[in-house]
């Protein structure tokens, strides 16, 4: 099984380091990632109609990614919930479920559960969390409580979350600790912000103890420093074929297909 490509993109409402709005090119920093799997972070208007930024068809044309549908979003305009939208290409969607976060500000986060194409079953979180410390850490403890709920505990599947966290801070310091506690994946943060010169890790992937990451880095392009404030993350993934398989008794029924996914028009 060839290893998956994960990724996570704050693309700035599209908007480069130059102060030019360009949707275009934020889709051929995409395209550079060729990700299988993405989460992106401020992909709509933070105000008014919140409609999606992006041109969703054209994406898919030249990368084969498609939006995960989002029920909360069937009379909107958004891509996404707060911001943040997933794409993937080749799996099959089982279960969506967007979740509000605690907080001064809005802020949201998507659990999906998904099966690649080529193997396995995986859960991933996206997210884009708060400017303030307390903020942060009253989000990270409504994540965890969210993978620890019964309607996402019906099988073991491996799960990522990731995301634009807002945290540079490591060990004791950290507003992560509620996330660090459930012992993820050991991936060492890198630098994405800011894109011209970056010195933050505030952009993030982390995954349960049953999942192999590597190769983590930013995805430091010439493109990708003016497209916007932040440089993407990516890593691969290695998803056992087997991983996740739930016991007869704790299966989705068979009547439960799985949701389909959609071109531009179905995430809106």
């Amino acid at each position: 099984m060839r290893d998956l490509v994960v990724a996570s993109y704050n693309v700035h409402k599209c908007v480069g380091h130059d102060r030019r709005f360009d949707p275009a090119r934020t889709l051929e920093v995409i395209a550079e990632i060729a990700p299988d799997i993405i989460a992106l972070q401020e992909a709509d208007r933070r105000f008014g109609d919140r409609a999606g930024l992006l041109d969703l068809d054209a994406l898919h044309a030249m990368t084969g990614l498609v939006p995960v549908p989002l029920a909360a979003n069937s009379t909107r305009r958004s891509h996404g919930w707060h911001g943040n939208v997933v794409l993937v290409r080749e799996a099959e969607i089982e279960e969506v479920q967007p979740i509000r976060l605690p907080g001064l500000e809005p802020r949201g986060a998507v659990m999906i559960d998904l099966a690649p194409r080529s193997g396995g079953r995986l859960r991933v979180v996206a997210t884009h969390l708060g400017l303030l410390r307390a903020s942060r850490l009253a989000q990270a403890e409504a994540l965890v409580a969210a993978l620890d709920n019964a309607r996402f505990g019906r099988d073991a599947r491996p799960s990522i979350l990731m995301g634009d966290l807002n945290e540079w801070r490591l060990r004791r310091r950290s507003s992560l600790g509620p996330l660090a506690a459930r012992k993820p994946a050991s991936v060492r943060p890198v630098a994405s912000f800011p894109a011209r010169r970056p010195i933050l890790a505030l952009d993030r992937i982390m995954g349960c103890p049953a999942t192999e990451l590597h190769e983590f880095r930013s995805h430091d392009t010439p493109l990708a420093r003016v497209a916007s404030d932040h440089l993407p993350v990516r890593a691969l993934l290695r998803l056992d074929p087997t991983a996740g398989a739930a016991p007869a008794d704790a299966r989705m029924n068979d009547d439960a297909a799985p949701l389909p996914l959609r071109r531009a028009g179905g995430a809106r």
